[in-house]
């Protein structure tokens, strides 16, 4: 297969829709707009968990690298640690019953299980230039080389807290590149279409596919979403759950949620386990 462009735009599935059909768009073209993920209510809960905290942060990188500060968004703001932060993303968001369907769908048969790489708030800002284009798997840069026949080493969800629009800076997507022989190839901006959605519209798709976020064109208008992905039991995430969130709090969480941000062992396909202690469960040693 050569690595064309289609030129389509993403396609949307309702949330109440059987999971086959948005698993067949997410394998065809690497990602789908799933709507009505999250209702007004929720959101409504959730902004108001994150607000004072996210009102604190400065937009822009921490990073003294240009690369680095240019990729976060100099009027971005990025804010982590959302399970500590927010009771509604803890108990809500990230163990939402379509969620797990979707992940179980892609990374049981697989990979054997799945955890929770890193869940971040992103506000993008007006003035704020478009991201540069990626794959989520370059994390793992082993799996750059392995192309459209490696596994599914990350899922992501992008739920929009505002409307997405193409000027305020909704997130690029080129549609099928997850299929590309070469995934050195990132396309060009030209390649990409805009993910316009609605408030709690989601964008399901695969850490193989090129995306990055848009440019915010206007005078006043704050594009927000909340992304969490999710990688195989036996990759090492980006956020560093254990250490951020408090063991008391993890007891509140339902069991998928405590395995989710690393208070339980993975069990990936052909491991007699991993993040275990002296080779037993580690959800027993903290006695969850």
């Amino acid at each position: 297969m050569t690595d064309t462009v289609s030129g389509t735009a993403l396609r949307r599935i309702p949330a109440t829709a059987p999971i086959e059909d948005i698993l067949a768009v997410f394998h065809e073209d690497g990602g789908v707009i799933i709507g009505g993920l999250l209702t007004d209510e929720q959101i409504d809960r959730f902004n108001a968990d994150i607000e004072p905290d996210l009102e604190a942060i400065e937009p822009g990188g921490k990073s003294d690298n240009e690369f680095i500060a240019e990729f976060y968004g100099r009027n971005t703001k990025r804010m982590g640690n959302l399970v500590k932060r927010s009771k509604t993303f803890r108990e809500e968001i990230i163990d939402h019953e379509l969620v797990h369907a979707l992940a179980d769908a892609v990374y049981l048969e697989e990979s054997g299980s799945y955890w929770m790489t890193t869940a971040q708030v992103i506000e993008i800002g007006p003035g704020n230039r478009p991201q540069t284009l990626h794959r989520d798997l370059e994390n793992w840069n082993p799996f750059v080389g392995m192309g459209p026949a490696g596994p599914e080493v990350m899922i992501n969800f992008l739920i929009a807290l505002t409307d997405f629009t193409e000027e305020n800076g909704a997130t690029r997507v080129i549609p099928k590149s997850n299929l590309w022989e070469d995934f050195e190839n990132r396309g060009t901006p030209e390649d990409t279409v805009p993910a316009v959605m609605n408030r709690g519209d989601a964008i399901f798709f695969s850490g193989k596919t090129v995306h990055g976020g848009g440019a915010n064109v206007t005078d006043s208008d704050y594009r927000r979403a909340v992304s969490f992905a999710l990688n195989p039991g036996y990759l090492v995430g980006e956020e560093a759950y254990p250490f951020l969130v408090d063991r008391e709090l993890v007891r509140t969480l339902s069991e998928r949620v405590q395995r989710l941000v690393g208070f339980r062992s993975q069990y990936p396909t052909g491991s007699p386990g991993l993040w275990m202690v002296d080779a037993g469960e580690l959800a027993d040693y903290l006695e969850l």
